[in-house]
């Protein structure tokens, strides 16, 4: 992609060179106080702005912009509509003013800022009428236009208002039909505004398609006929309609336009200076991740009409967009597609219907969360709806924190962050990986695909559902999964993302196949794990209910193209969903990959987007950087970093404990690469002050609904004792995804402090190779390399490179497990961390026994420690083991298998693809120099696990 700071030409002003004024379809205080509208206007040739009550909502809920306004005295005296407007009003007038000079070098044709009338008047014409009236009066700019919904109430109103000399934008368009009357009502009120005297050049209205949202509601039609059909023409010539719908209305609507205003009725008007009520195309964003992210720019690209774009799409449009006159192109093409479209038996005129419908109650609803977030928001700062972050970081780093901020103040990196500026990185494909900043907003807008879901989930009666995936695909659904537990009468979720064959014989004993819903989970579609979990679990439930309803009980999660997409198809899975691809795993929690399985097991979607995406307001690119809570953070975890303060030791309440394994991987992933890095510390109790280093810093995310005391005395210790602390509060479970927003943020910025590339995983991959070349071997030779121990009792044996080896001979008193062990761990010093990386079932009694050996060494060696299962750490932490600084140390624990589990299909086993992993693991490790050491079990895990704790003990004791 293209560096929009270095691009010869800015594809947003060849928009307005062909014709097509772009407003932003986006307003808040801080886009205006800082600057950036006027920049907007400067350098992308933007005309107009255009706001709604969801964007209100969530600027007044989740920043500080309104700060000045909440807290006067005056505010506990308005309710909260008449808060509201006052709030509105000031942006509306201010907006408007540095927006005058397009209005007047345009001779009135741009420069507008759009305000609506209350969505709950859609159906009341007088109401909208007065309070339309009331709006103009009290905005006072000529260069406002009032919204009004075109429904058979509102369009009678919006004659009425033009006779009046008002600016009226009619919003919620989606038939040709209604244009009609529309236009109609516009060219009646100017007739009689002009018979008045009035001057008909001061008159402007635009009637506002919105686009994308027709092509979904097709979408979830067709796909329905698509799964009914038995016939192969049938379903491509459904297919065939996927994606054109909402395009061919729009060119048909711009037709319409043409004809209209060609007309002798509009001639005479225009010979008095009148303007046409130009189209503006509206619901730009591209929902449906298999199509460009700018179709609905550069599909809907003609003179005469108005684009308002979404930041994102608007950002997008910026850096890759390509121009051309697109309106006028192929009308016959799209009088076919309208004539397939009545073919398949879908009507037009329903869809249109059924939107307008659904597009006033949103609205409706929105303006009623609006009037609550804004009563809500009434009094001290302290009420601001996002979770709260405050820190303690002593005199020297608190310096160096500010220092950072301000030279992110200073070079505008906020704005070049969202613009997906990759030099702000390493200047290669960061900007190809930026889709997971605007996913909340897109989720909202497509928000349908996810109540379907949950509906149709809930009336199949699942009892369980299955998740099968690595990683970015599996750990947001385990989080999420841990913390709500099961929503009755939804199924419940359970995750599989271990080769282990104990793990997957426990889940498997855990759920009911014939009553299961599985979720393959793999943005490449070519990850082994989730392939052969589906290979296993597929032949499992043709077992149970045969081979023609097995695909029912399957869904997939995929990025499009891929090849689990092409095993859906083929197997016939329930429902496909698609992730994005410019986001990259780690950032995925709030796509498809998260939400989908969200939806699964009940949880409110739409209610957890809502309160995330106030938080995405409030790390948005117009936001001061020393208020925007995700720069914030990402500023300390990078110069804390730089300062050799890189162990951020998560500290998570019991309720969302979990949240600890999601954070590891965004972390570590992203940041330990090129010899630098944060090492993610979870799940590490908390101890006295004096078993920490210098190399710390801690972040404590207190669930305020259910916090731990204890945790609360021992963060106050570590506080008092000089250590930096981090303390977030997070309001409710709900709130969750505030988290995993603001995180991303700050590890994006983290990554540019650290002056690495924060989207890529080069040693992930590394460790696939290896794993790939020894399970390929398997398969030829049917047996993995042979392996000799260095040190065999009983069934525990130690292997390790010729190195690590000769390392560990030397510094070993003896030639025991426990001498060994000493030696191993006496190469631990100041500033590095002990990792567990252990090939064993995850359960309790492991758990237990894995975390006395960690805890063991960080109190007797003052390091800090991590405790990993695999092969789920290599999608995670490994990244950073292998990458990152050179400054871990790892025992490595594998294991007999005291029963395997054949892979169908595959010459090799479940327990032979563990094993590969790890040695494949071990390879990369050693490849990279890391000290380190393998310590193999045999079948009686427990038995043998206490040995080695027992061997640990003594040999920190020597």
């Amino acid at each position: 992609m293209t560096n929009p700071a270095i691009a010869a030409t800015n594809p947003l002003k060849e928009l307005l060179e062909n014709g097509q004024s772009v407003w932003l379809d986006y307003i808040r205080r801080s886009l205006i106080t800082s600057g950036e509208l006027q920049r907007l206007i400067d350098e992308d040739g933007l005309r107009g702005v255009t706001s709604n009550p969801s964007i209100f909502e969530k600027a007044i809920a989740g920043s500080t912009d309104y700060r000045d306004l909440l807290d006067e005295p005056a505010a506990r005296d308005l309710d909260a509509k008449a808060l509201y407007e006052k709030i509105a009003v000031r942006d509306i007038q201010d907006a408007a003013g540095i927006l005058r000079p397009v209005y007047d070098s345009s001779e009135r044709r741009d420069g507008y800022v759009s305000m609506e009338v209350s969505p709950l008047l859609a159906h009341d014409t007088d109401g909208t009428l007065k309070e339309a009236r009331r709006l103009w009066k009290t905005v006072g700019r000529e260069n406002v236009m009032i919204k009004v919904p075109g429904t058979p109430e509102g369009v009678p109103a919006v004659s009425e208002l033009i006779s009046e000399g008002i600016n009226v934008n009619v919003t919620l368009l989606f038939s040709t039909e209604v244009y009609d009357d529309v236009a109609e009502a516009y060219i009646l009120g100017l007739e009689e505004w002009v018979a008045s005297g009035g001057d008909a050049g001061r008159i402007a209205s635009v009637a506002s398609f919105f686009v994308s949202r027709i092509d979904t509601a097709i979408e979830n039609l067709i796909n329905a006929k698509i799964k009914a059909s038995t016939s192969a023409a049938e379903q491509n010539m459904l297919r065939s309609l996927l994606g054109k719908v909402a395009i061919a209305n729009a060119k048909l609507a711009y037709q319409h336009y043409g004809e209209i205003y060609a007309d002798r009725r509009w001639k005479r008007l225009a010979s008095k200076g009148a303007q046409p009520q130009r189209l503006l195309w509206a619901s730009t964003s591209t929902k449906n991740p298999t199509y460009r992210d700018v179709l609905y720019v550069e599909e809907l690209i003609g003179r005469d009409t108005v684009n308002t774009i979404p930041p994102a799409t608007f950002n997008a449009f910026r850096d890759h967009g390509r121009v051309r006159a697109s309106l006028s192109e192929d009308l016959q093409a799209a009088n076919a597609t309208m004539e397939r479209l009545a073919q398949a038996g879908i009507s037009m005129k329903e869809v249109t219907g059924e939107l307008v419908t659904e597009g006033v109650k949103q609205f409706a609803d929105a303006f009623v969360l609006l009037l609550k977030a804004t009563d809500h928001r009434v009094g001290s700062q302290d009420s601001v709806k996002i979770n709260r972050q405050t820190y303690k970081l002593g005199k020297e780093l608190d310096l160096a924190v500010q220092a950072c901020l301000e030279d992110w103040r200073k070079n505008d990196k906020v704005r070049r962050l969202w613009q997906h500026d990759a030099s702000l990185w390493s200047g290669s494909d960061e900007a190809q990986w930026m889709g997971w900043l605007d996913i909340t907003d897109d989720q909202l807008s497509h928000i349908d695909h996810l109540k379907l879901l949950a509906a149709d989930v809930k009336a199949a009666g699942f009892k369980h559902a299955l998740l099968l995936g690595m990683g970015g695909s599996s750990l947001c659904p385990e989080v999420l999964g841990m913390t709500f537990g099961k929503i009755p009468p939804y199924p419940e979720l359970h995750v599989l993302d271990s080769t282990d064959p104990a793990q997957i014989r426990t889940i498997e004993k855990r759920i009911d196949v014939a009553n299961t819903l599985f979720i393959v989970s793999s943005k490449s579609g070519s990850t082994l794990e989730p392939n052969i979990y589906k290979q296993y679990f597929f032949e499992r439930v043709k077992q149970a209910v045969g081979e023609k309803e097995a695909g029912e009980r399957f869904i997939a999660i995929t990025d499009p193209g891929s090849k689990m997409q092409k095993v859906a198809e083929q197997d016939k899975f329930r429902h496909i969903f698609f992730g994005v691809p410019s986001i990259g795993g780690r950032y995925s929690a709030l796509s498809d990959f998260g939400m989908a399985p969200a939806a699964i097991m009940g949880l409110d979607v739409a209610r957890f987007l809502n309160v995330t995406h106030e938080m995405v307001q409030a790390c948005g690119s117009s936001v001061p950087v020393e208020e925007n809570p995700g720069v914030v953070l990402g500023s300390i975890l990078g110069v804390l970093g730089n300062a050799r303060r890189d162990k951020v030791t998560l500290i998570t309440s019991p309720g969302t404990s979990d949240l600890g394994a999601w954070l590891e991987q965004l972390l570590a992933e992203s940041t330990g690469k090129q010899g630098k890095g944060l090492i993610p510390v979870d799940r590490e109790s908390l101890g006295a002050p004096d078993v920490y280093g210098s190399d710390r810093i801690f972040v404590y995310a207190r669930l305020d609904a259910a916090p731990d005391q204890s945790q609360d005395r021992a963060v106050d210790a570590l506080e008092m004792a000089g250590q930096p602390v981090v303390r977030i509060a997070v309001n409710q479970a709900y709130h969750l995804g505030e988290e995993f927003f603001r995180w991303e943020i700050a590890t994006a910025v983290a990554g540019s402090i650290l002056g690495i590339n924060p989207f890529n995983q080069p040693d992930v991959e590394a460790s696939k190779i290896a794993t790939r070349s020894l399970t390929e071997e398997y398969e030829r030779n049917g047996r993995l390399p042979d392996e000799a121990p260095f040190f065999q009792d009983g069934g525990i044996k130690l292997f390790a490179d010729e190195k690590n080896f000769g390392a560990l001979k030397q510094g070993a008193a003896d030639s025991s497990l426990a001498g060994y062990l000493t030696a191993h761990l006496k190469r631990l010093g100041a500033g590095d961390y002990f990792a567990i990386l252990a090939y064993v079932e995850m359960n309790e009694a492991h758990e237990k026994s894995l975390q006395a050996i960690r805890h063991q060494v960080r109190d007797t060696k003052r390091v800090a420690t991590c405790l990993g299962f695999g092969p789920r750490f290599l999608h995670s932490t490994g990244q950073a083991y292998k990458g990152g600084p050179n400054t871990g140390v790892f025992l490595q624990i594998t294991c007999d298998n005291a029963a395997d589990l054949p892979v169908p299909g595959q010459k090799y086993t479940f327990g032979t693809v563990k094993a590969a992993q790890a040695r494949g693991d071990m390879h990369v490790l050693v490849e990279r120099g890391r000290r380190a050491l393998r310590v193999h079990l045999g079948p009686d895990v427990d038995a043998d696990l206490e040995q080695v704790l027992a061997a640990v003990q003594r040999a920190t004791r020597s």
